[in-house]
């Protein structure tokens, strides 16, 4: 029998879960659009600011790890503990959850004890704010060379950090730091809440 993932230490996770990277694929907008009705379906729009498909995979061209990663924000009046309900009976897994001083929640669904489903998804839920990934994104989308040095810089890291996670994800920092840096210039406060007219 195989050990469920909840008894197993992260050395047998990330074992079980490599890193793997893929060349883009068309078909991850569409997996992002289905899941984003699935969960407006599941949780309301009541309470929810923003959602936005971010991350590697949201970046066309762009080698990735297959994992649809979705940003949703909320406004302050969100129910939290029956938005954690709502995700939990849709198949979603909550993997990490910090309340204060804001909302930052990490759920996934597509981890399986035998190892990754077809479709990968990671739900970052958020107050509502300016996201460094955001424009991260959006300064890949429009500066092709630095997405493909991007993608050199991954697949050079895999080498070293297949089974480590949290050192493939460290590693890619100061990259990731100094364009955002850039994109927040040259973007000004595209995605301030307190700026937006």
């Amino acid at each position: 029998m195989a050990k469920e993932l909840s008894e197993m230490t992260l050395e047998e996770l990330w074992e079980l879960f490599p890193i793997i990277l893929k060349e883009h694929n068309t078909d991850y907008k569409d997996w992002y659009e289905i899941e984003k009705e699935k969960l407006l379906n599941c949780i309301g729009r009541k309470n929810i600011m923003r959602i936005n498909h971010i991350g590697s995979t949201s970046v066309e061209g762009l080698i990735a790890k297959p994992t649809i990663d979705i940003l949703l924000e909320l406004d302050n009046e969100s129910n939290i503990e029956q938005l954690i309900e709502a995700l939990l009976h849709n198949g979603w897994l909550l993997m990490s959850c910090e309340k204060n001083p804001c909302i930052n929640m990490i759920f996934n669904k597509g981890y399986t004890k035998e190892g990754f489903a077809e479709k990968v998804y990671h739900l970052h839920v958020r107050c509502y704010g300016n996201w460094n990934e955001l424009y991260f994104r959006d300064y890949l989308m429009e500066h092709e060379e630095v997405a493909k040095e991007y993608g050199k810089l991954k697949l050079k890291l895999i080498q070293k950090y297949e089974h480590d996670r949290d050192g493939y994800t460290n590693a890619k920092s100061d990259f990731i730091l100094k364009y955002t840096e850039m994109a927040k210039e040259e973007y000004a406060n595209k995605y301030n809440p307190n700026s937006m007219h």
